[in-house]
């Protein structure tokens, strides 16, 4: 089993989930900062796992460990998978709910489905793969809840938004947690007990 991971991220909410699922397995997950790469490559491709391997490889290629990256964004059914992967420059900051809310003012209920979808690149001196999650939901008409950011405030999960759940509740139902866990799987596959 390899030893450390790096993944190409400071976000310290990503980070815990990261190393709470991989903890199992004995793996240290660093941060890149941690990992000493200071790089931010501009994320153009046209898909999550695209936008996650340029990410992983520019971290990689600074450090030399195996390394991991993600990409994720909102999938929306009525407006045919968008913002996807252009969700965060899908509106300017802060805005992002309130341009969808706007966007959907007319969709009825039964076809306000949507997807959180979230794509991680893992990368060492064998090569890479990608393993992806999924968090179904669908949006709803108003912003609610404190305990998110993005979309979590519209996007609703049964009766609530993912912005009214606790964190314990989002981990074990998010699109970045469900493709952590295929993570978790593939590294154990690869290098056993």
């Amino acid at each position: 089993m390899i030893k450390q991971l790096v993944m190409a991220t400071n976000n310290a909410n990503k980070l815990r989930e990261a190393r709470e699922i991989l903890a199992p397995l004995g793996i240290e997950v660093l941060s890149q900062r941690e990992a000493g790469a200071n790089c931010d490559p501009e994320e153009n491709g046209a898909t999550f796992a695209e936008n996650a391997l340029i990410k992983a490889k520019a971290v990689y290629e600074a450090v030399g460990l195996p390394t991991i990256a993600d990409d994720s964004g909102l999938c929306v059914d009525a407006m045919d998978g968008r913002p996807g992967v252009y969700s965060a420059r899908y509106a300017p900051e802060g805005q992002h709910c309130a341009k969808l809310l706007e966007e959907m003012k007319d969709v009825p209920e039964d076809k306000r489905g949507a997807a959180f979808r979230c794509t991680i690149a893992y990368i060492d001196e064998n090569g890479y793969d990608t393993m992806s999650g999924d968090c179904k939901g669908a949006i709803g008409y108003e912003q609610r809840g404190t305990n998110g950011f993005g979309y979590d405030p519209v996007f609703m999960v049964g009766d609530r938004t993912m912005a009214e759940l606790t964190a314990d509740e989002k981990n074990k139902i998010s699109h970045r947690g469900a493709a952590l866990r295929e993570l978790y799987s593939f590294l154990k596959e690869r290098y056993g007990d």
